[in-house]
């Protein structure tokens, strides 16, 4: 029977692949986890407990059918497995690899919550779609029938790239402006290789080119084209340009060199993978070689600025961040990962200016401790007075997040409604701005956020897409 297959958990441990030892992956920017072997997804797999209300699924933004894939994939029906995965997940293969499963899916698991070890969800979804590549099992898009209504989407990201194959999958016309050279946002520049090989970004990116999606490259709206331009273009336009613009440290010494912002740094860093000329890493701005490296943050990006300043064979790295390892918003699964290849965690800790004038030598730090709670409920970080000291310091990297750029002034679109922090408002379900058919999706409407959200917003954003395309039509059958 099949259930035969299932319901382990109670004699079947909680495994993760295999780790490649930190003194081997900290050389390198290679993923460090190995492949599940067959036999290993398989046992994993069969670890679920097929549990009446999934709350893995529930707590997965793309509400993927977890359970189901888990059972195929212990029964060794790994094709069916794929094609259910795939069903919710534009890109299983990059959720896989870079969602923080331990605060979503897997830390929601039934087991998990009952002291047997969550199932490893994302190691196993991530086998699933790379077996599903290697067999060929991945196909080719081809609409059944084309349209003759386009879309254009701005931003290569996540989002528009999960939108740009939902609206081809229907046949409608997409183009794709970006404004780098490759598509694939913080997919491709972002996040590190050893998180996220490149070659698994190329390929997807790939598959959409084949299957007819148009990339306009080097690309930057209101500069090579205009907003009004690609409207006209178009019978529907997606905003997914994500939100890049830094958030920087107010204090004295900010402007010095040797302080760099993360998105440039961990980019450079990923040109170089690519085999790019990058100048800024060759002449030492943003190479982290021999130096003695500060990272202040605790979010996912402070952890990829850790673990790649380990790479580039730093002589020591630091990370402050102004609360405890139990508050800090990155992934807990990243912080061991860091610690484990050398990286110091200096909770409590905050920067209140820099030392070493035009060339940055040291960061004045000041102790913290928790307080009362903030308005999310977490204890807000409180100065202890006389407890600053000097961080030596030769390249200092802000993670500090993201914030959305300036899009109706940088546009020159006046009308483009946006909130007071700056994203654009649209609809919370079709992704409808008030711009006759403008949408927008992902960090550009909600904030930075995780891959996977935009990846839903993309999708929903599609199919709402769709259907005013549809009711357009219609409506021009009606008026002739």
């Amino acid at each position: 029977m099949a259930t035969e297959k299932m319901l382990r958990f109670v004699t079947l441990g909680k495994e993760m692949p295999e780790k490649r030892p930190a003194s081997l992956r900290a050389q390198d920017f290679h993923e460090i986890y190995r492949e599940f072997a067959d036999s290993k997804a398989a046992e994993q797999s069969s670890r679920c407990s097929q549990c009446g209300v999934p709350y893995c699924q529930t707590h997965c933004p793309l509400h993927n059918n977890i359970p189901d894939w888990l059972r195929l994939t212990a029964q060794g029906r790994l094709q069916e497995a794929y094609e259910i995965s795939q069903a919710t997940n534009t890109f299983p293969e990059i959720c896989g690899r870079i969602c923080p499963q331990d605060r979503l899916c897997e830390g929601n698991c039934v087991i998990e919550q009952s002291g047997h070890g969550t199932v490893t969800i994302g190691a196993v979804e991530k086998y699933i779609t790379d077996t599903a590549w290697e067999q060929g099992w991945v196909k080719p898009i081809r609409p059944a029938v084309e349209r003759s209504e386009s879309v254009g989407i701005i931003g290569g990201g996540p989002g528009g790239l999960a939108a740009a194959d939902v609206l081809r999958r229907a046949g409608v016309q997409v183009t794709v402006y970006d404004r780098h050279d490759r598509a694939g946002g913080l997919l491709t520049y972002g996040i590190p290789g050893f998180k996220l090989e490149k070659p698994v970004v190329m390929q997807r990116i790939a598959q959409l080119e084949d299957g007819g999606v148009n990339f306009v490259l080097n690309c930057s709206v209101g500069v090579d084209i205009s907003f009004d331009a690609i409207r006209g273009q178009h019978d529907a336009v997606l905003i997914a340009t994500g939100v890049y613009k830094a958030r920087d440290i107010e204090a004295p010494g900010v402007g010095a060199q040797g302080i760099v912002k993360a998105l440039d740094y961990l980019t450079a860093s990923n040109r170089k993978s690519f085999g790019d000329e990058v100048p800024a890493f060759d002449d030492g701005t943003l190479n982290a070689a021999g130096k003695r490296v500060v990272v202040i943050g605790g979010g996912d990006t402070a952890m990829d600025c850790v673990r790649t300043a380990i790479r580039q064979g730093a002589t020591s790295v630091k990370c402050l961040y102004r609360r405890d390892r139990a508050n800090m918003p990155g992934s807990q699964r990243e912080v061991q990962n860091a610690e484990e290849e050398g990286v110091e965690f200096v909770w409590l800790t905050a920067p209140k200016g820099f030392t070493g004038g035009t060339v940055v030598e040291g960061v004045i730090v000041q102790r913290m401790r928790l307080g009362a709670p903030d308005a999310s409920g977490r204890q807000s970080p409180e100065l202890i007075e006389g407890a600053d000291y000097v961080e030596p310091a030769d390249l200092v990297v802000q993670a500090l997040g993201f914030e959305p750029e300036e899009l109706p002034k940088l546009w020159g679109v006046p009308d483009l409604p946006v909130t007071r922090w700056g994203t654009v408002k649209a609809d919370f379900q079709t992704h409808a701005t008030a711009l006759p058919g403008v949408y927008a999706a992902g960090d550009i409407v909600r904030g930075a956020s995780l891959v996977v959200w935009a990846i839903r917003d993309g999708r929903e954003a599609a199919d709402a897409i769709l259907g005013w395309l549809a009711q357009s039509a219609g409506a021009s059958v009606a008026a002739e």
